[in-house]
């Protein structure tokens, strides 16, 4: 198969992240702000800026951090929005430029650090790949979904797949529940059929639930 982190910088606090680790146990999520019980359909995630940290949230909790205004503090909502940039296209030189060894990466501002963090799953989890503010713009800084990304919150998530990248930008909750599976699921060298199909239904679902900005379709992009 093409395709939270290493240690030091690049490392995922697990707080938040023991229901996309592994097999889900019968004790029920609460809420990490207030303690009380979340249903399943009620589940938010908040970020937890400083420390790079999801954390589980109740409906009513994330509401507080979902409000104009709250964007700088300890706590970020992770918003709900799937888009898709279907003009956006990169070739071969452009993903070798990203520098990413396998086919799947997502990418997130870090508004603490002002730059661009790039991840992909790997069987040890999340791992930072360096990715220099140049080739960022060259390769990805044309894209609508760029310019509509939201620091620290949602992700550029790509898959490299028969010649061809998709692009979406996705909640970043959600990369991580990726990561997850590809922990749980990987085999062998090359992840194995098992995890392929999880990323292939994953992606599909991606590209269910994704709309196209305005100003998105038919545009081009650098690497095209």
């Amino acid at each position: 198969m093409s395709g939270p982190a290493a240690a030091g910088p690049a490392q995922v606090a697990p707080r938040g992240l023991r229901r996309f680790a592994g097999p889900r146990t019968p004790r029920p999520e609460t809420c990490e702000l207030c303690g009380v019980v979340v249903p399943e359909d009620a589940h938010r995630h908040l970020v937890e800026t400083e420390r790079r940290a999801l954390v589980c949230a109740c409906t009513g909790c994330a509401l507080l951090f979902d409000r104009p205004g709250a964007v700088t503090g300890r706590f970020r909502a992770v918003p709900d929005r799937y888009l898709t940039d279907p003009g956006h296209r990169l070739d071969d030189n452009a993903w070798e430029l990203l520098q990413i060894p396998v086919g799947v990466a997502f990418f997130f501002r870090n508004a603490a650090l002002d730059r661009l963090v790039a991840l992909y799953p790997s069987p040890a989890g999340a791992t930072e790949s360096e990715l220099d503010p140049q080739t960022w713009q060259s390769v990805l800084g044309s894209s609508r979904l760029a310019a509509l990304l939201e620091p620290d919150v949602e992700a550029l998530l790509l898959r490299r797949v028969e010649g061809r990248t998709e692009c979406h930008l996705v909640p970043i909750d959600i990369c991580y529940e990726l990561v997850g599976r590809m922990r749980l699921l990987w085999q062998g060298f090359d992840g194995g059929a098992e995890a392929r199909a999880a990323l292939d239904a994953f992606f599909a679902q991606v590209v269910r639930r994704a709309k196209v900005p305005a100003g998105a379709a038919g545009e081009g992009a650098s690497g095209s």
